[in-house]
């Protein structure tokens, strides 16, 4: 067993009951938010305000939500509440008692978020599989990312973060990731962000400096993937299939990647897609990146699309 597994937990009896409540099956991988978020007081302040806005929201309809992992996961309240906020008229049963039927239900209600929200299926932070376990973190990324669609005013508390584990079970034990992960917007990066603005400026009204901008950035990146042998020269051409930003991140974030979660050697562009969503994910994952990036710019070489992302790491570990 991962010997980090076990520096979650401050007592054996903690480590026991958790896996008592959280069977992972083998070859299976889940992600969960550490025992040591639960007493983060931005954690409860987001979870208090998003009871409460569900509440309010559907008051009239004698609705009273006093546990998101509990009374979430069955479909019903999102159902209530996807109608009541978007005037969306769902094919589904009210009330579905099976397992079955409640998968069933969150399937079409999932569905119907992701394209209320134009997100793609690489975009999602959640599953049926997740909010059908119960699981916290993946319902308030939902929660979340519905308030901010539906109800922009909400005051939703920034920069709640947690420490997550992802656990899998593999031939040789458990194996284990620690990570930590947004909920709502990481200022830092929204300011990051704004700085899509710079760029534009940059590649707009003062191209003399991008060549100066771009030298910085492939100073950064060889002086990490040069330890692999690898050498940058192009950030429109080199970075398109993905390949060197994964190694990229992998040196910056102290992991090795499998080399079977990604292709070495794309022979196509459904690869390369692949590869470069599998980076983006990996750096929202990590609290890196808080703002949509196209993994299709990135492949069709938009080099002001590359350099936002790597800018991102640059800020952090310059």
């Amino acid at each position: 067993m991962d010997p980090d597994f076990l520096n979650v937990f401050t007592q054996p009896a903690a480590l026991n009951q958790f896996l008592t409540e959280n069977v992972i099956a083998q070859g299976e991988k889940r992600k969960f938010i550490k025992p040591t978020s639960n007493n983060n007081p931005k954690l409860e302040e987001l979870k208090l305000l998003l009871i409460d806005w569900i509440n309010t929201t559907l008051k009239e309809e004698h609705i009273v939500v006093k546990s998101l992992e509990e009374d979430l996961y069955d479909g019903l309240v999102l159902h209530h509440l996807l109608e009541n906020l978007g005037s969306l008229k769902l094919d589904v049963d009210k009330i579905a008692l099976t397992e079955k039927k409640q998968r069933q239900k969150l399937s079409v209600i999932l569905e119907a978020v992701a394209k209320c929200l134009q997100l793609e299926e690489s975009q999602l932070k959640w599953s049926v599989e997740s909010i059908l376990t119960k699981d916290l973190l993946s319902t308030l990324h939902l929660l979340v990312a519905i308030a901010k669609h539906f109800k922009p005013s909400l005051a939703m508390p920034p920069n709640v973060q947690v420490e997550t584990i992802t656990i899998e079970n593999t031939s040789r034990g458990l194996k284990t990731a620690n990570a930590v992960e947004y909920i709502t917007e990481n200022k830092e990066n929204l300011e990051a962000q704004s700085k899509d603005d710079a760029f534009d400026e940059l590649f707009s009204r003062a191209p003399d400096k991008l060549d100066a901008v771009k030298k910085v950035f492939l100073q950064f990146v060889n002086q990490h993937v040069g330890k692999l042998g690898l050498n940058v020269k192009d950030i429109e051409s080199q970075f398109a299939d993905g390949v060197i930003l994964l190694l990229l991140i992998g040196q910056l974030e102290g992991y090795f990647l499998n080399l079977r979660d990604f292709f070495l050697t794309p022979a196509s562009t459904t690869e390369m897609l692949h590869n470069v969503n599998l980076a983006l994910d990996l750096l929202t994952d990590g609290g890196l990146l808080n703002f949509s990036v196209n993994s299709e710019d990135v492949v069709n070489g938009d080099m002001k699309a590359t350099m936002r992302i790597l800018y991102c790491l640059y800020s952090k570990y310059k």
